[in-house]
């Protein structure tokens, strides 16, 4: 007579699951895109030896675009040949045999793009959405705030009546850096109160009922940004996000410990052992990881219940595009207990939905888990194939004359 475990193991595999014991990566694409109405943004498509594919996409911030599709293609040549289900197996070998054990942004972006790929595979595979392969859904609907609703606009006018339009749209939360000027780590008085005044137009334009999150960018010294984190409070911030350079995480926590706002830090970190000082430290009441940056699907996975079991919540950190690296947040985001709200880049919205084969359920400030198989979404390759890219225009770098102090 067979054991429960003999019995168990007699049992035949589904046929899809046979086949895919067989099936090996084949080749890696990168699809560089120029939206319209904002920075460039890199997919990347993972092909199987029996013709099953993933979609993935790497942050790309700052003009590192053609350097990540790079590093795509060089994880490539290692990835050829293995089995696309081994996932985590996979990032474990990468990152001792191929990356050396070194951290490199660049490396970590790359590989959440073929990290995401590959879940979105073994979802197809399954017939399960990733959500359900890593236990189930606990929501089926995320909140989320609007950002990239500024982008382009001429000047503070121009930037409310940009506000007002996405909350009439249904968006209750808004993100934005009323900070004027280069990012400077030192700023002046008249700058101070500039930001102070521009933040309290926001609010009034907004009225009372809508979340503003500051963006600090990583720039200010402790003393101004707890002097402008109390300020702050006066338009009723929502929360003051990485309001320090984030390589010593004891200059946010001296801030998080003098002003009411939750702080928010983690857009800046790539491996989920640069958010063990967050915690330690006591730097945050929020962090907000990228699964495009920080090693794809499992790694931002993990980082939520580390950030759980010491009391902080996850806001994902979304720049990339509405449709493939918002479809990898929305699968992982409705599994965490502790999850807040995302973000949406809203400037992107039209663009992406153009290339989609279905857009994601995004409007009004919130979106709807996918259900199908893998991420829930397709974009049609052959429309990506023929886009043009275009390189973004260079970010403004400031000359001698604008370092700080600035002679009047």
């Amino acid at each position: 007579m067979l054991s429960t475990l003999g019995r168990l193991n007699a049992v035949p595999l589904p046929k899809r699951f046979e086949k895919a014991a067989h099936v090996k990566i084949r080749d890696i694409e990168t699809f560089l895109f120029s939206p319209e109405r904002g920075g460039t943004l890199l997919f990347v498509r993972v092909m199987t030896t029996d013709d099953l594919y993933g979609w993935g996409e790497a942050y790309v911030g700052g003009g590192q675009a053609t350097a990540v599709a790079e590093h795509v293609h060089a994880i490539e040549r290692a990835v050829i040949g293995r089995d696309p289900r081994h996932i985590r197996q996979l990032a474990l070998a990468l990152f001792d045999d191929f990356a050396i054990r070194q951290v490199s942004f660049d490396y970590q972006c790359a590989w959440s793009a073929i990290e995401i790929a590959l879940w979105d595979i073994l979802g197809k595979s399954a017939g399960l959405p990733v959500h359900q392969l890593l236990g189930g859904k606990i929501r089926n609907d995320l909140r989320v705030y609007a950002n990239g609703w500024w982008i382009g606009a001429g000047g503070l006018d121009d930037v409310l009546e940009r506000a007002v339009a996405i909350t009439a749209q249904g968006y209750d939360a808004i993100k934005w850096d009323p900070i004027p000027g280069p990012r400077r780590t030192f700023i002046s008085r008249q700058d101070e109160d500039a930001a102070v005044a521009r933040l309290l137009a926001l609010r009034e334009a907004v009225g009372p009922k809508v979340e503003i999150m500051v963006d600090g960018h990583r720039r200010l010294a402790p003393a101004q940004a707890i002097r402008l984190g109390e300020r702050f409070m006066e338009a009723d911030i929502a929360w003051y996000e990485e309001p320090c350079p984030p390589d010593n995480l004891e200059l946010t926590a001296q801030v998080r410990s003098r002003i009411s706002a939750p702080v928010v830090v983690g857009e800046a970190f790539c491996s989920k052992e640069q958010f063990l000082p967050v915690f330690a430290s006591g730097a945050a009441d929020i962090i907000n990881p990228d699964v495009c940056a920080v090693g794809g699907i499992g790694v931002i996975f993990d980082i939520a219940a580390m950030a759980q079991v010491h009391g902080v919540a996850i806001s994902p950190h979304n720049s990339t595009s509405t449709a493939v690296g918002l479809a990898a947040t929305a699968q992982v985001a409705s599994l965490m207990p502790n999850f807040m709200i995302a973000e949406v880049f809203v400037n992107l919205i039209e663009d992406c939905a153009a290339l989609a084969v279905e857009p994601l359920p995004v409007a009004a400030g919130w979106l709807q888990v996918p259900d199908a198989p893998g991420l829930g979404i397709d974009l049609d390759v052959e429309r990506l194939r023929r886009h043009d890219y275009r390189p973004s225009a260079p970010r403004k770098i400031r000359h001698v004359a604008d370092e700080f102090p600035v002679r009047p």
